[in-house]
């Protein structure tokens, strides 16, 4: 964070603008922020403020005087015709704030209080990149960047990979016209790069990083030398405006409002955001902030506010600019998602299926609309990634109910004597060994049925109706038994009585005799059921009924090995380990024996005929359309013939059965070299005796 300087107002301005600019650097020029927004609002408003009171120390090349940033040296430079100036924020990020924007414009013009109110044109305030788009006749010759806002640098190779973008307008387009917009990525997008990023850094390349947010994604991409690069990066767009505009000499669009323009663009062919709306007045601007603010969190890209605009055009030429903004937009910014704070501890909570999650404990900060003082870590590989030490300065962010994370680490703030992160090896909570499994991101507790904090969780999945089934016992019940410390592992569900239930809250007699005839009745089970309800990880209802039919008793599925838990059709070496592991566990078969001492029984019967099956072990991904099975279809089959159904491509696979519009699964399979089959293979596989 920066600190303010002693000294005169002179000396804070020239501090300030070279901290800006060192920010807008970072920001525009590497793709690297170092700060998050609100931080450089608060600066840039900051050094306003000042300029306002000294206008003799505002000087030409101020960052309050142009748009930040400058082209790489890398690209061309393009010098636009119409300058691609940035719009004011409006620093109440409340809904209110648009009574602020409305007021000014109604000034502006003149106009009173009671007069009709101002139309204006609300739309989403994207996180991305700006770029503007130049077609002479009527043809793409030109992308470039904003810039400086007045030169920008020259991508147009790499915007022609943008599938959105038309290369070309129709007849009735002007001559000559900019169109301007926003390059974007989206979430699903964002997130296949950063996995497709991770795997290459596994791999041991070189140069490879991953991205911290999909704003800085698009950047990098877009400013990728190789356009192959920036292809496979799978951008997107939305137009929002325009730039230099030559018209047709007769028939030529003739634009009255700013969203008639938009709807012509629309027209064209260029994206432009569903959400956009016109809006009269203050009262429906908040509206839209309100409602656009709500469905943030749910929308496939990133916004951080939005835009608000006066749709007529020769209103817009009547309020004209001041200085680097136009009188006639403002940007409403959404609460800061992002902010810095300082890390004062790493602890390790315990989560109810017994993940190990390091959680970062932070100095009181107000992010995403709330004081924030704890931050996920995700896990050790994580922690590591990202380095996270205790005393650093990290950036937080925060969307919606999401929760919090720590993005990134200001390493020239660490201290010295830094110690880096790492995971224990025992459960904090019960002692227990704490593993990571072949494959998987994160430790979990090996307590199981015996720790306290998997217990409610545990208690609860046992009474599953799928699972032993003890009707009547809910979640609230659970809590309160747990809390009393009445309930410490499941065999003390069969020791509870009338009384003890009926003392607690809310729970009247009646209600406690039904608990009691249901947990009486829920000592007749079912093997798969009693198996499925001890909550060992991985095994579901179907792995639970595969280890039933394959060993016929408890006891036999309790003293398996690695080896023989193998054989079964629905057990492969990840779900192994785990069953092996929860037996291992002394306090763990110490409860089924209590189980079993209460009541609980079950029938059993001798293992089921080992019949060989043509697909077992390996792996299927399908993709496209098939010629006559439905992907379920195909999926149960290969699943009843011993096989597994995977919903993406990796190394592990064995086939990808490819239809007609196979996507970007065969493409993966290419690239990793795996085998593809058609349906016809597929079913000749199926028909065949043997693998």
């Amino acid at each position: 964070m920066f600190r303010r300087p002693s000294g005169s107002p002179a000396d804070r301005i020239a501090a300030l603008r070279k901290e800006l600019q060192r920010h807008v650097h970072r920001y525009y020029v590497l793709d690297e922020p170092s700060i998050p927004d609100s931080e450089y609002d608060k600066l840039f408003r900051e050094l306003q403020a000042l300029e306002a009171a000294h206008p003799d120390l505002v000087t030409p090349d101020s960052p309050t005087q142009r748009v930040g940033g400058k082209p790489l040296d890398q690209f061309a430079s393009v010098r636009h015709k119409v300058p691609m100036l940035s719009i004011r924020t409006e620093t109440d990020t409340e809904a209110t704030g648009t009574k602020n924007f409305d007021a000014r414009v109604r000034k502006e013009l003149g106009l009173s209080e009671s007069g009709p109110p101002v139309e204006y044109v609300a739309e989403l305030k994207f996180d991305g990149l700006a770029v503007n788009l130049r077609y002479e006749d009527r043809v793409l010759v030109q992308a470039a960047t904003r810039g400086d806002g007045e030169v920008g640098e020259d991508v147009t190779q790499n915007i022609r990979t943008i599938r959105q973008i038309p290369l070309q307008l129709p007849k009735e387009a002007p001559a000559v016209m900019e169109v301007r917009g926003e390059v974007y990525m989206r979430r699903p997008d964002f997130e296949a790069l950063n996995e497709r990023q991770r795997e290459k850094m596994a791999q041991g390349a070189k140069g490879e990083k991953t991205f911290v947010n999909p704003r800085n994604a698009a950047a990098g991409s877009i400013r990728q030398l190789d356009p192959a690069i920036a292809a496979q990066r799978h951008l997107s767009f939305f137009a929002y405006g325009v730039g230099e505009i030559t018209p047709q000499a007769e028939g030529g669009p003739v634009f009255e409002t700013h969203f008639e323009l938009l709807q012509t663009l629309k027209s064209w062919g260029f994206p432009v955001a569903a959400q956009t709306r016109t809006a009269k007045g203050a009262a429906e601007l908040m509206a839209f902030y309100q409602a656009i603010g709500r469905k943030r969190d749910s929308l496939p890209y990133d916004i951080d506010g939005v835009v608000y605009k006066v749709n007529s055009l020769a209103l817009q030429k009547k309020l004209g600019f001041v200085t680097r903004e136009p009188r006639w937009a403002v940007a409403h910014k959404f609460p800061a998602q992002e902010q810095l704070t300082t890390v004062l501890g790493i602890d390790v909570q315990v989560g109810r299926t017994g993940k190990l999650t390091p959680v970062a404990r932070l100095a009181p900060v107000f992010v995403g609309g709330v004081t924030v003082t704890n931050a996920t870590l995700h896990n050790e590989d994580e922690a590591r990634r990202k380095d996270v030490r205790v005393g650093d300065t990290v950036i937080v962010r925060r969307a919606g109910d999401v929760i919090p994370e720590v993005v990134s680490v200001l390493p020239e703030k660490r201290l010295p004597d830094a110690l880096q992160f790492t995971m224990p090896r025992q459960c904090p909570v019960c002692g227990a060994a704490a593993v990571r499994e072949e494959g998987e991101a994160d430790y979990r507790c090996t307590g199981g049925l015996f720790c306290a904090a998997q217990r409610k969780e545990a208690i609860l999945h046992y009474a599953h109706r799928r699972a032993v089934e003890i009707e009547g016992l809910g979640d609230k019940l659970v809590e309160q038994l747990v809390d009393a410390s009445v309930v410490r592992t499941l065999p003390d569900l069969y020791k509870l009585d009338l009384s003890t239930l009926a003392s607690l809250d809310r729970m009247a007699e009646k209600s406690a005799n039904n608990l009691l005839e249901a947990l009486e009745k829920s000592k007749q089970t079912t093997l798969p059921r009693f198996v499925f309800g001890l909550g060992i990880r991985h095994v579901g209802e179907a792995t639970a009924k595969a280890l039933a039919s394959h060993f016929g008793k408890l006891d036999a599925i309790m003293d398996a090995t690695e080896e023989q838990l193998l054989e079964v059709s629905d057990v492969g070496p990840i779900v192994a380990k785990s069953i092996r592991t929860f037996f291992e566990q002394a306090h763990n078969r110490e409860v089924v024996e209590q189980l079993r001492a209460c009541g609980v029984t079950w029938e059993e019967g001798e293992p089921a005929k080992r019949v060989p099956k043509p697909l077992t072990g390996k792996t299927f991904v399908i993709t496209g359309t098939l010629p006559s099975l439905s992907r379920d279809e195909a999926k149960d089959r290969i699943e009843a013939a011993g096989g597994k159904v995977a919903g993406s491509v990796s190394r592990k696979t064995d086939y990808v059965v490819a239809g007609t519009e196979a996507g970007s699964k065969l493409a993966k399979a290419q690239e990793l070299d795996v085998k593809v089959i058609d349906e016809a293979v597929l079913l000749a596989f199926l028909a065949s005796p043997n693998d």
